[in-house]
């Protein structure tokens, strides 16, 4: 490919179009025409094979037809020229099969809107193909050489890898070993791995070990926060070193957010310098990376501008020609995740670690829901062409219709009434006609667009895994007078849409300090039924951790208050038993509030810092330099926060913890039939809406306290339901709280 990078909106047909396009054309070309002509050739050690979609013996015309919609001017050149390419090389193959010395070739554009045609046709001599196809072909192989003997050296050095850092620590042998089974049998994997086992190097390494044996041909290692991927890279650093040349090629997936250098300019060449002559320069630029061989942010952002190109769309050519890729789970499973789709077109062969995964079933199902305001629809309306205003204002009635026959203010439909059904179809296929006739048009509309078209595909899917529902807001939200409500599509299941995922993988590792029990996992993602589980234990004597639940104290909303004086008062005799460094996790700001200002009123010499509703980075990283080594103090944060996991202070750092909260959901409507429909899908006894992830809260804020097997420290559960037995079942047994 050549010219610039272009990723402005263009009008494609869909996969039915297309394919009524071309029985179209071949309709009008006469019964003698000849429809996927089947063509095959050989060069060198390349075989190479394709179907032309037809040949017109009328004018000894060979024909590719391209199903567009609109002019086929609107079509990049670049584009445009791949096209021709695409049919030079069945001319070449044509040629050869039937002795020709020349043929015409045609690319034929089909429009589906007017049903019309654009021919671009030309003779070319055999020769001038030939000599097209051969070049084209030693290009081609040129660079599966080079990959076919990086395969090799890559599979060579990782059959003798060995341990990067001696002996494993007790439990990390143990985590291997279930890893590598898992990959060498095609199976799935739940693995609940305490902190302090060093689980990123202990699953990586036996992946990689995997690798050649099996034939995998990628491995990911996905996350469910930012975080885990420094360390997943720090791993894959001293992994790569130990190969023989470095033979290992790793790539951090960067956000486009964080690696776009001009954000104020469009993603193409009239707008940008390093959209300008992208695919000119992508050559060099990928071969220097591939040879680099080592691809975190930083190495991406050098290789792209040292050749004038954008590193983020450098990042997204790399994937497919690295070995162990680093990146954020939307990537595999979001609906247009990127990996999920690489891994269908090339039929990789891909194993994937997910690590903090007991968060992936919320964001699995932020991935799969979708919401939609009044409010957007009337700015949409307003900035609209009038060839689309009235089918958006047709759609806004029927919404707001929606939200003002609602009678709660937040209500669950069944379905989406069929006037309103089709109100939405029309806005949607109106827009979607709009942006398909003016293809360069940018701003509000085509995001609101996008939005309306994810809103409209999601309400298609539409069973039991999700909730359609309604919900008018406070009067003024909506930034006037005009009544503005939400329609929204709220996955509470991801599973239906996951499931086809993890089926499709060479084997999948689920890794967390926090996955039991493991029923909850399979069945909220769709694991397979084979699913295995392994819990490895601390890597610390459990006497490490001395665990006390605080009897008579309530946490329950209506005994809050009452409870703070014997709350703090513990707090407060703990501090004095063992000086040092605390968290103390609450339900929500206000109760952490209240308690910190009781305790200070008590105990004004405690010295205590909190958490903000709304901490930059910089609060973040001031609020944790607090915990320094030998200090004394308590810093207060909500459970299931930014300080609730994630967060590494080591020895005398952090030596103990209270939780104030059993960390069950607040009571709202959108809860209530959550759980509902949870208990429908797998019965209410198994806790999945509310307990089993309120039990995972708890257990990952404890895990703060011991980082190390060395470390020793207190955790407090404040609340006398931590006695109770269904929610005993779900704390580490080694806790010993019943």
């Amino acid at each position: 490919m050549h010219g610039d990078l272009d990723r402005r909106f263009t009008p494609t047909a869909t996969a039915l179009e297309g394919l009524h396009g071309q029985q179209t054309v071949a309709q009008r070309r006469g019964q003698d025409y000849e429809t996927e002509v089947a063509l095959e050739g050989t060069q060198g050690p390349l075989r190479v094979r394709g179907r032309a979609d037809g040949y017109d013996p009328r004018r000894r015309c060979l024909e590719e037809v391209k199903t567009i919609r609109g002019k086929h001017d609107d079509i990049p050149a670049n584009r445009r020229r791949l096209h021709w390419a695409q049919l030079q090389t069945y001319g070449a193959l044509f040629c050869r099969q039937r002795g020709w010395a020349e043929v015409a070739l045609a690319l034929v554009y089909f429009d589906v809107v007017t049903q019309t045609e654009e021919e671009l046709r030309q003779v070319f001599g055999a020769d001038e193909l030939e000599a097209d196809f051969t070049q084209r072909c030693d290009a081609f192989l040129a660079w599966a050489r080079q990959e076919a003997l990086h395969r090799r050296a890559r599979d060579a050095a990782l059959q003798d890898l060995a341990f990067p850092k001696g002996a494993f620590r007790p439990g990390q042998r143990e985590l291997a070993e279930a890893v590598y089974r898992t990959a060498t049998s095609g199976r799935c994997l739940l693995a609940q791995a305490p902190t302090g086992i060093g689980k990123t190097v202990g699953t990586l390494f036996p992946l990689l070990r995997a690798m050649p044996r099996q034939g995998i041909d990628r491995i990911a290692f996905l996350t469910c926060k930012g975080t885990g991927r420094l360390t997943a890279l720090e791993a894959l650093g001293g992994l790569r070193e130990g190969t023989p040349g470095r033979a290992l090629r790793v790539l951090a997936m960067v956000p486009k957010d964080q690696a776009c250098e001009h954000p104020d300019k469009a993603c193409h060449g009239d707008a940008c310098p390093l959209a300008r002559g992208f695919h000119d320069r992508l050559p060099a630029a990928r071969a220097q990376a591939v040879a680099e061989g080592w691809l975190d942010a930083a190495a991406q952002r050098r290789v792209a501008l040292q050749h004038g190109i954008c590193p983020y769309y450098l990042g997204q050519e790399l994937t497919r020609w690295v070995d162990v890729l680093v990146g954020d789970v939307h990537h595999l499973f979001d609906p247009n995740g990127q990996l999920w789709g690489l891994m269908q077109a090339l039929e990789w062969k891909l194993a994937v670690l997910v690590d903090e995964a007991h968060n992936l079933v919320e964001r699995a199902r932020q991935m799969y829901s979708a919401d939609l305001r009044l409010s957007q629809l009337r700015a949409a309306a307003a900035v609209a062409p009038p060839n689309a205003r009235a089918a958006l204002e047709h759609w806004l009635q029927a919404a707001q219709d929606l939200v003002a026959d609602a009678p709660a203010p937040y209500t669950v439909l069944a379905s989406l009434p069929e006037s309103a059904a089709q109100a939405l179809q029309a806005a949607a296929a109106t827009l979607s006609e709009h942006f398909h006739q003016h293809p360069l048009s940018m701003g509000p509309l085509l995001n609101f667009h996008f939005e309306l078209q994810r809103f409209m595909r999601l309400v298609d899917a539409l069973s039991d895994h999700s909730l359609l529902d309604v919900q008018s807001l406070p009067e003024g939200d909506g930034g006037g007078d005009a009544l503005d409500g939400v329609l929204s599509v709220r996955n509470v299941a991801p599973a239906c849409f996951l499931r086809a995922r993890f089926k499709a993988l060479q084997s999948a590792t689920l890794l967390s300090a926090t996955l039991s029990p493991p029923d909850h996992a399979v069945r909220m993602l769709g694991l397979p039924d084979s699913t295995a589980w392994i819990d490895v234990p601390p890597a610390f004597p459990a006497e490490h951790l001395k665990v006390q639940v605080a009897d008579g104290i309530s946490t329950r909303y209506a005994h809050r208050d009452a409870s703070l004086r014997r709350l703090v008062g513990v707090m407060a005799a703990q501090f004095d038993d063992h000086p040092g460094n605390y968290l103390a996790f609450f339900s929500s700001f206000e109760y952490l509030d209240k308690a910190a200002d009781r305790l200070a009123l008590l105990r004004p010499d405690i010295l205590q810092w909190r958490q903000d509703r709304r901490m930059p980075a910089p609060a973040r990283q001031s609020f944790l330099g607090r915990f320094h080594a030998q200090g004394q103090g308590i810093g207060f944060a909500v459970l299931g926060g930014v300080f609730a996991e994630g967060v590494d202070l080591p020895g005398t750092r952090l030596i103990g913890a209270f939780v104030a909260t059993l960390g069950l959901p607040p009571v709202s409507a959108i809860q209530v039939h959550m759980a509902e429909r949870l208990g429908r899908l797998f019965g209410r006894a198994h806790g999945h809406a509310e307990l089993v992830p309120a039990m995972q809260k708890v257990v990952q804020a404890a895990g703060r306290v011991l980082r190390t097997p060395e470390d020793r420290g207190w955790l407090w559960l404040l609340d006398d339901r931590y006695r109770r037995p269904d929610v005993a079942a779900l704390l580490p047994p080694w806790w010993g709280v019943s």
